[in-house]
C-alpha cells in the first residue's frame, strides 16, 4: 500500500502540475489546493510554489493517496484473481472512481482536494486517471518481471 499509494500520489501530482501549467500557467497552483484543510478556502487560489501551501498540499495529497491505496490493495486481496492486467487495473479504476465520488460529493467543501477550484473537469478526469494508473503500476511492473525470464 505504501508503494502503490506513493506511485499514485506522484503520478497524479505530476498530472496536477502539468495541467496547472497548461491551464493556469502555474505548476504549483493545483498542488496548493489540498492545503485548504489547514489554511482555509483561500489556499487553492495561491499560485506560487511555497512550503506553506505546496509542501503542505502535497503532503495531504500523499496521505490521501496512501489511504486510498489501502482500499485498492484490499480489493485486490479480496478478488484473489490471477495477476492479469484487468485484475490489476479494474480495482484501481474502482478506487479512483470512489476517491472522486468521496472527494466531490460526500465530504464537506473544506475537505475537498481544492484543485477542482482551479482545473477543468476534463483535467480532473486526467488527474484521477493518472491516480488509477499509479495505483496499478507497481503490480503491473512486478507481474511483468515474473513472466520475463532472466537473460544471461
Amino acid at each position: 500500500m505504501l508503494i502503490s499509494g506513493s506511485v499514485a500520489s506522484i503520478a497524479s501530482a505530476i498530472a496536477l502540475s502539468l495541467l496547472g501549467k497548461s491551464e493556469l500557467n502555474r505548476f504549483a497552483a493545483p498542488l496548493n489546493g489540498p492545503s485548504q484543510w489547514i489554511w482555509g478556502r483561500h489556499a487553492p487560489y495561491m499560485n506560487r510554489l511555497s512550503f506553506r501551501y505546496t509542501f503542505v498540499g502535497y503532503t495531504i495529497h500523499h496521505a490521501a493517496s496512501i489511504f486510498w491505496a489501502i482500499g485498492y490493495e484490499g480489493i485486490r486481496r479480496c478478488l484473489r484473481s490471477p495477476e492479469t492486467t484487468s485484475a490489476v487495473l479494474a480495482p484501481a479504476v474502482v478506487t479512483a472512481v470512489a476517491a472522486y465520488t468521496v472527494d466531490f460529493y460526500l465530504i464537506p467543501k473544506r475537505l475537498t482536494p481544492g484543485f477542482e477550484n482551479r482545473l477543468s473537469k476534463r483535467s480532473l478526469f486526467f488527474v484521477y486517471g493518472a491516480f488509477a494508473l499509479g495505483l496499478a503500476a507497481p503490480a503491473l511492473l512486478a507481474r511483468n518481471r515474473k513472466f520475463r525470464p532472466n537473460q544471461g
